[in-house]
């Protein structure tokens, strides 16, 4: 008797192994893109409360700005993020508040109101996502989930 592998259990095992190798890269781009959207709607949340709160604290307005051409956002003296090619943004606005070039804003005003609009964040591949509304008379920032 003798030991060892035969010739083909050793292709059946390294196709097996490709197989493997295969869809762990593919599961991989998926999951990035996932880390990649969920961390931008974090960022994109927490940079509108920033505002909010910084608007009331400070007794002057303060704008969150979205420039698509850009493709960055962020409080107004502060440092600006940037959106990922796996997401898609639209941004809906007051119009004094959208400016040229694919800049617009939302403005936080230290009564707790504010210009009002939205910020929609969505998934390149599937269209899906969510939108961050701005109410305009509270202020009040709502995440809602938003089809293309």
């Amino acid at each position: 008797m003798q030991r060892g592998f035969t010739l083909i259990e050793l292709v059946v095992a390294i196709a097996i192994a490709a197989l493997l190798v295969g869809a762990i890269a593919t599961n991989y781009a998926r999951l990035q893109q996932a880390m990649e959207y969920r961390s931008v709607v974090r960022e994109v949340l927490a940079g509108m409360r920033t505002a909010r709160n910084e608007a009331q604290r400070s007794g002057r307005p303060v704008s969150f700005v979205v420039d698509l051409e850009q493709r960055s956002y962020g409080v107004s003296d502060h440092g600006f993020g940037r959106f990922p090619d796996s997401v898609d943004v639209r941004v809906t606005v007051a119009s004094t508040e959208a400016f040229q070039r694919g800049r617009s804003a939302i403005r936080f005003l230290p009564q707790g109101g504010a210009t009002g609009g939205s910020v929609d964040i969505l998934r390149a591949s599937s269209g899906e996502g969510v939108r961050l509304r701005v109410d305009w008379l509270l202020g009040h920032i709502e995440q809602e989930p938003v089809v293309r």
